[in-house]
């Protein structure tokens, strides 16, 4: 409490002392001949204005501190490099020069072994349309975080067939992966029927979001190769620019991606020109959410194309054929689920050594012209399947077509000894029945049993003559 009385009085006498000590000090500045009233009026203004001069530095805010100089930012626009945006003239060496000054800039530590962190640096083709003569690359490996974006790319007329208008490789380099983390995005890239569009070869985790590519020649509109984890995603390729029924369809030529490497993802993507809408020869690939409508398969098209015999282990879900459908070479671990086939759009087994293993084709929507196309077929024209193991076709829904499926129900009814069931309309492979499971009614109680399993039809016999109804459940 004295501490507290002691802070208050504090401020008042040092108010007292400088009253005192200001009417000292005014007391010889005035004549004696004034009033006192106005000389106390006199030297009360004089203090004031003491006051004021005195606390005045203490009111006026000192000036900012200037700001420190900060880098620009990491963006690289094109047209200041040379570019032409009209594309009427050749823009190559100024965007290679842009890339080569990304490539050379600050580094902000390592991603992977071997590739340097560019920060995020972006080149901004700043809604241009540019003509390009031979494939845009960095000057060497090992850079990632890296954004292409914002305009059109062209080839000329005398773009080398053979090549890519971007392509993400380094020949000589000796890195595990020579890029990481590359970005496309919003681009559209007119291959004007000379090459591909983009090669991505042996680099990590790339995406390639809301493109449009097309013209693509005899070729690859885009091309995964070794390398992880290249993600294609709201894109649209095809290699002539329609929207279906084409009057050239039969023509088409090229594939519109090609997956030779794996782990990699193509999601929401319309492919809607090209001979083949997707290649792909490499493991754990997902497919999803995929339009294809490419090439009919009544011309020859196909649209998902699986070259991986003896071990595939890829997945297509909730996509959509559209009168073209899939193919798949001695499949090994497949799904395909989820998925609309249009225009007897259906799915091809090819044998190569006769192996088909870990398959399930469920839950699917077929539709058909009502000719009878299977919506499985097998391809043992080069040899029979003979190693068939966990193949399920099943809880598939099925509107004009021919319903094929591994696994069947059945029934038969009548008056006799023998009752059979022909499961060949239904099930996919020939003469294979793995189990059957049958319930005999009849009137009374016969002896009965399973007696022949062949060809796919299932006999059972009774001991005497009855009427009967005998249900079958098979599967393969």
């Amino acid at each position: 409490m004295e501490i507290r009385k002691t802070q208050v009085a504090m401020p008042v006498l040092l108010a007292i002392m400088t009253l005192m000590a200001s009417q000292v000090v005014f007391a010889g500045k005035f004549p004696d001949s004034m009033a006192l009233h106005d000389r106390q009026m006199a030297e009360m203004q004089a203090l004031k204005a003491s006051l004021v001069r005195r606390n005045l530095p203490a009111l006026v805010s000192p000036p900012p501190t200037p700001p420190q100089a900060v880098p620009g930012p990491r963006v690289y626009k094109v047209i200041s490099y040379g570019a032409d945006p009209t594309g009427k003239s050749d823009s190559t060496e100024a965007i290679l020069k842009a890339l080569e000054d990304a490539f050379d800039g600050p580094e902000h530590g390592p991603l992977i072994a071997g590739i340097n962190d560019l920060g995020g640096a972006r080149i901004d083709l700043e809604g241009g349309s540019y003509l390009i003569s031979r494939p845009l690359r960095f000057p060497s490996a090992g850079v990632g975080n890296l954004l292409i974006s914002g305009g059109t790319l062209r080839a000329s007329d005398d773009f080398p067939v053979d090549k890519y208008l971007i392509e993400l490789k380094d020949e000589a380099s000796k890195l595990q992966y020579i890029f990481e983390y590359i970005t496309f995005r919003d681009l559209l890239i007119d291959c004007n029927y000379r090459g591909g569009a983009i090669a991505v070869i042996n680099s990590l985790r790339t995406s390639i979001d809301n493109c449009y590519i097309t013209r693509f020649g005899n070729t690859n509109g885009i091309l995964v190769q070794s390398g992880h984890e290249t993600y294609i995603r709201n894109t649209f390729l095809g290699q002539h620019i329609t929207a279906g029924g084409d009057r050239g369809e039969r023509n088409f030529t090229g594939t519109a991606v090609n997956l030779m490497g794996n782990d990699n993802a193509v999601t929401d993507t319309v492919i809607f020109s090209a001979a083949i809408g997707v290649m792909i020869s490499g493991q754990a690939n997902l497919l999803s959410g995929v339009h294809c409508y490419n090439k009919a398969t009544g011309f020859g098209g196909t649209g998902i194309y699986l070259r991986l015999p003896g071990l595939t282990q890829n997945r297509i879900v909730n996509s959509y054929m559209d009168y073209t459908g899939i193919i798949a070479e001695d499949p090994v671990q497949l799904q395909i689920s989820g998925t609309f086939f249009l225009g007897d759009a259906f799915i091809l087994l090819k044998s190569m050594s006769g192996v088909v293993k870990g398959i399930n084709i469920v839950d699917n929507m077929f539709s058909g012209s009502g000719n009878g196309v299977p919506i499985v077929k097998l391809d043992e024209s080069r040899k029979a399947f003979h190693d068939v193991d966990q193949v399920v076709v099943d809880r598939n829904s099925v509107n004009g077509m021919a319903m094929k499926s591994t696994v069947a129900k059945g029934s038969v009814d009548g008056n006799g000894t023998s009752w059979t069931v022909d499961f060949n309309p239904v099930l996919l492979f020939p003469n294979l029945i793995k189990h059957v499971q049958y319930t005999l009614v009849a009137d009374g109680f016969p002896v009965h049993a399973l007696r022949n399993v062949s060809g796919n039809r299932v006999m059972v016999e009774t001991n005497a003559p009855v009427t009967a109804t005998v249900y079958v459940t098979v599967d393969q």
